[in-house]
C-alpha cells in the first residue's frame, strides 16, 4: 500500500495501535500452565472487542487468531495444547485488519527467567528491528535495510533467517512490493513516499533457513538454534520511518 491520504494514514495507525495492544496484552496475560489455545483465546477477545478481524484467518485460513511460536518453533505455530513453561521464548505475531486496513506486529518474550544467552539474543533482537526501521525512508533503497541489519548479526555472531522476509502491508496481509529481505542482498528497488511495509528480521544464532513442520504451518529453524523475531509496520516519509504498531 502506498498512502496518498491523510484518512489512509489514520487508518492504518488505528488497527496498528489494536495489533500493537493485542501483542502486549497478550504478553502480559501468559503465564506457566497456560496453553498457546488459551493465550491465543486472550488476542482473539482484544481483537473482538475493538472490531478488529484476525488477518491469518481471514487471508490463509490459520488455524487460530494469531501465530504463537514457542522455543524452537520460530514462525507461524498454531495455537493449541502446548503448555507454556518458565524460560521459555514465546513469539507472538499478531496481524489484522479493520476499516479496510490492515498491520501486523511480532515480538519475542521471555517467559520468567531465561538462560543469558537468550536474554542477549531477545536485547539483540529488538537492537536488529531498531536499525532496519531506521532504513526507511521515501526515496531510501530497500537493500539498506538487509545491509544494516545484516552488517548488525555479523559483527555480533548471529545469523539471520534468510527466507523470511519483510513484506508489503497495508490493504492485505502480504501485497506489494513483494518480499523485502532483511539480510544482505542486491534489491535495486527504492521506497516511494507513503509504502507501508513491515521490518521484521529473524534474528538465529545459527539458524540458516526456516523449514516446514508436520502440520503445514509451523516454522523451524536449520540448521536448529535458538531465534527471535521483533516487527513493526511501518510507512516510509521524506521525514523517515512511522511506526504505526505502538501501543497506546
Amino acid at each position: 500500500m502506498t498512502i496518498t491520504q491523510e484518512d489512509e494514514f489514520d487508518g492504518l495507525k488505528a488497527i496498528g495501535r489494536i495489533v500493537a495492544d493485542t501483542r502486549e496484552v497478550m504478553g502480559r496475560a501468559m503465564e506457566p500452565g497456560m496453553t498457546t489455545a488459551e493465550l491465543d483465546d486472550v488476542g482473539r477477545a482484544y481483537l473482538e472487542r475493538e472490531g478488529a478481524i484476525p488477518a491469518p484467518e481471514a487471508t490463509y485460513d490459520f488455524p487460530g487468531a494469531t501465530c504463537i511460536s514457542v522455543n524452537e518453533e520460530i514462525a507461524h505455530g498454531i495455537p493449541g495444547a502446548r503448555i507454556l513453561r518458565a524460560g521459555d521464548l514465546v513469539n507472538i505475531d499478531v496481524s489484522a485488519s479493520k476499516d479496510g486496513f490492515l498491520a501486523d506486529t511480532g515480538a519475542t518474550y521471555r517467559l520468567g527467567r531465561v538462560k543469558p544467552s537468550l536474554d542477549r539474543l531477545c536485547r539483540d533482537g529488538k537492537r536488529a528491528l531498531q536499525i532496519g526501521v531506521a532504513q526507511v525512508g521515501a526515496g531510501k533503497p530497500l537493500a539498506g535495510i538487509g545491509a544494516a541489519v545484516g552488517k548488525f548479526a555479523s559483527r555480533n555472531g548471529y545469523t539471520l533467517i534468510r527466507n523470511l522476509a519483510s513484506h508489503g502491508v497495508g490493504r492485505a496481509l502480504h501485497e506489494e512490493p513483494g518480499d523485502i529481505p532483511t539480510w544482505p542482498n542486491r534489491d535495486r528497488r527504492r521506497m516511494n513516499e507513503g509504502l507501508v511495509l513491515t521490518v521484521e528480521p529473524f534474528l538465529s544464532t545459527g539458524g540458516l533457513w526456516a523449514t516446514d513442520g508436520d502440520d503445514g504451518w509451523t516454522l523451524y529453524a536449520e540448521p536448529a538454534a535458538p531465534c527471535v523475531q521483533y516487527e513493526h509496520t511501518v510507512v516510509a516519509t521524506k521525514r523517515g520511518p512511522v511506526i504505526v504498531t505502538q501501543p497506546a
